[in-house]
């Protein structure tokens, strides 16, 4: 009787897999992935019209799936905003030193801020502006900044040695502007300038993005955004190298020196720059404060229902193509991960399998204008981020990755990319990785972590998993690669591989149950050697 039991339960445990499933099928993929593209939406540009369509499709998904929703009683969670257009022609940097004044404008000197200001003092150069207590290194060791601007390197030290405990040749979570940026406001600053690292082997951040086709246009023709409510209150200021070397030559070095002095020793160049006072000017000629939202939805788990599982994406996009008469559909960007994360939700809750942590269905706004809303979670969570055991955040999961200008010469891309998914922070938790290879055994797709191991496109800050990482939360980008159509207007549903989109949500749904149901979560893990 016990052993009929027994199979009985495992048929039935079976037939509720299949239910699942049969919610992730391409037909429903296509269908919903062509609305959301369609020209109504006009590319689901951030405050925008388009973008308010897809956030109540999402709210009607997730209640047609039976999903609780999670932000106090709904399944919207408000995300104040802050749009602005900086006035480049009165916006600018002055530098003055014995009794000589140079001013500099964009693109010498490009300010990013949600506020009129003016900020005048002494600078510090603080080598790459990190501080990083578990692997022994502080740029700040003995520095007063308080009251003062810093000058800082982009990315990170020894960036070229395997060895490196800044996760070899690839990117640790410091190597992030936002974090710079963070640790100088720790520190007292009143504002970052930020430089290319002069002994770097990749584009500097301005050279990257000139790669895509329409950058320019893009960066021109639309508005910035910030959260009204972040964690960030001082500017960022975007230095040329040009204008970057002349200023850390006044320490007595020059840049390149002290970069290969500290990738040599990893001990601190940091120094004030001797007479120099700046001035910085920030006028915007637009500012207006709005509000978009995150949709979030919950199926509440059992014994851990406490406990957290995210599954993430982004639904918005660029928009119309600047009065061009086109728009940007963007299919895989990120129509394919909203996409995904309505499936699962589906699929789940079609299955009746109630797992022991509850999982949390988000689908994030303004990903393209910072990742916006994934940092106002991080930093106002609906469910306890001490709690929240593993994020599996997908953005761009429709796609065979393929050779493109962003990408030429910066990364080896295999031949065949019709079965591959990239893993993206496998760095900061093994385990995690390890339960997705193993919960691919039932899948069978190839699984990359190459983009671990490069630091030139910057690929582990653009994604909405990185501010869980900064939270100290096993969090991963699934992710299938850059290709030719990335915003552009031809990133559009008939280019979308629909089986290998399935077979990666399979692959979520394995590895999300995992997550849900183990006795031993995923750890974070600060440093992975």
């Amino acid at each position: 009787m016990r052993l009929l039991l027994l199979v009985w339960a495992g048929c039935a445990w079976a037939q509720d897999h299949q239910k699942a499933f049969a919610e992730l099928n391409e037909r429903r993929l296509r269908a919903d992935l062509t609305f959301l593209t369609s020209e109504p939406l006009k590319g689901r540009l951030s405050l925008e019209r388009g973008s308010d369509v897809a956030i109540h499709w999402i709210v009607s998904e997730f209640t047609k799936a039976g999903l609780q929703p999670a932000a106090n009683g709904s399944y919207l969670q408000p995300v104040p905003l802050i749009e602005f257009r900086s006035d480049r022609e009165k916006s600018g940097v002055t530098v003055s030193r014995g009794g000589v004044k140079k001013i500099y404008r964009a693109p010498e000197a490009a300010a990013s801020f949600p506020k009129n200001a003016r900020i005048r003092g002494g600078v510090v150069f603080a080598g790459f502006g990190i501080t990083a207590p578990e692997l022994g290194y502080d740029d700040y060791a003995g520095l007063d900044v308080n009251g003062k601007m810093v000058l800082v390197f982009d990315h990170e030290p020894q960036e070229d040695n395997a060895s490196s405990i800044f996760s070899g040749k690839g990117n640790t979570r410091y190597a992030g502007t936002y974090v710079k940026l963070k640790n100088a406001q720790q520190h007292g600053a009143t504002a970052v300038l930020l430089m290319p690292e002069p002994k770097r082997n990749h584009p500097s951040n301005e050279e990257r993005r000139a790669r895509i086709p329409g950058s320019a246009q893009r960066s021109a023709g639309l508005p910035q955004q910030t959260l009204s409510e972040g964690a960030i209150q001082i500017p960022l200021v975007s230095l040329s190298e040009a204008l970057g070397k002349e200023l850390v030559a006044l320490t007595g070095q020059t840049a390149g020196a002290i970069h290969e002095g500290i990738d040599r020793d990893l001990k601190p160049r940091s120094k004030p720059l001797p007479g120099v006072e700046i001035d910085v000017e920030i006028v915007n000629a637009e500012m207006k404060r709005a509000e978009s939202y995150n949709v979030v939805g919950l199926l509440e788990g059992t014994d851990l229902k406490q406990e957290t599982i995210v599954l993430s994406g982004h639904y918005d996009h660029d928009g119309p193509a600047f009065n061009l008469g086109a728009l940007f559909p963007g299919a895989d960007d990120n129509g394919s991960g909203t996409v995904g994360v309505v499936a699962l939700a589906h699929a789940m809750m079609k299955a009746g399998v109630k797992p022991r942590r509850s999982i949390l269905f988000a689908v994030f706004a303004a990903e393209e204008r910072g990742l916006l809303g994934s940092y106002h979670y991080a930093n106002q969570p609906l469910r306890p981020l001490a709690g929240t055991r593993a994020v599996i955040n997908f953005d761009m999961i429709g796609r065979n990755e393929t050779a493109s200008t962003q990408t030429d010469g910066l990364i080896e891309i295999a031949a065949d990319t019709s079965n591959e998914m990239n893993l993206v922070g496998a760095y900061y938790s093994p385990e995690y990785a390890r339960t997705v290879e193993q919960a691919n055994e039932k899948v069978g797709l190839r699984l990359s972590k190459k983009w671990d191991m490069e630091p030139a496109l910057n690929v582990f800050f653009r994604s909405d998993q990185y501010p869980f990482v900064l939270k100290d939360i096993p969090a991963m980008w699934w992710f299938t690669g850059f290709h030719p159509d990335y915003h552009q207007v031809t990133d559009t549903v008939e280019r979308i591989n629909f089986g290998k989109m399935a077979k990666i949500l399979k692959l979520a749904y394995w590895s999300s149950l995992e997550f849900a149901n183990t006795s031993t979560p995923p750890r974070f893990v600060a440093v992975s050697k």
